[in-house]
């Protein structure tokens, strides 16, 4: 019930805070892909809260505990939140004083990349679980190397940096595709320094490195 009722809490500040960030800026709430992207957000996060709580409640506990320990993590962490309250801010504000306009096909492209995104996540966590939103080495944890993990070292970040490069374009701004273009950056400077951590505290990871050599772009980086 604790965990539940954590989750519940968690859930529905989430959705308050979006709601203010794209509503307040737009206007109004007469904005039809702020209204897509929360569904495509919400709608799927409520379902697989649902299968964790049921199946996997400890990976459910560790995605809901997000205090980095690490300095260099503490500073991704918070400008990664810079980059989500602009780019939300600079989407409504794009919608309610008409700056740019996003083509329908892209937004559809866009919608259909996101939700596959979704759906890799979901497959990220199925395969790994000692999935944590913080940087870590915990008890017993094995370097996973198959599925996704055998294709790319951090499928996860993958598919955070589809899913956020998508949401722009589904909110119909180019001004906040602009915004958060910069998070893939602040993933890059992430992940270097989660290998350096992993590299020394956890077994096999320098091998595992050798064997998939790309972090989360096959056969770019």
């Amino acid at each position: 019930m604790k965990l539940l009722l954590n989750a519940l809490i968690k859930f529905i500040a989430g959705l308050i805070l979006v709601g203010l960030l794209l509503f307040l800026p737009a206007g109004t709430v007469n904005y039809s892909g702020a209204w897509l992207f929360i569904a495509f957000l919400f709608i799927p996060m409520l379902l697989l809260g649902v299968v964790l709580l049921f199946k996997a409640p400890k990976l459910l506990q560790k995605r809901l505990d997000g205090r980095e320990k690490e300095s260099t993590q503490k500073g991704v962490v918070a400008f990664s939140g810079l980059i989500f309250l602009a780019g939300f801010v600079v989407s409504g504000l794009d919608f309610r004083f008409g700056w740019s306009k996003v083509p329908l096909a892209v937004i559809i492209t866009a919608s259909v990349v996101f939700l596959l995104s979704y759906g890799i996540y979901a497959e990220v966590m199925r395969e790994n679980a000692y999935l944590s939103r913080t940087i870590e080495v915990q008890e017993g944890q094995k370097v996973i190397d198959m599925g996704l993990y055998g294709i790319v070292r951090h499928p996860m970040y993958m598919a955070t940096i589809l899913l956020f490069l998508m949401i722009p374009l589904i909110l119909g701004s180019w001004y906040g595709f602009i915004v958060f273009l910069a998070y893939p950056f602040i993933i890059a400077v992430r992940i270097k320094n989660e290998e350096k951590v992993l590299i020394a505290q956890l077994d096999g990871y320098a091998e595992y490195i050798k064997k998939v050599k790309y972090r989360i772009i096959p056969f770019i980086w």
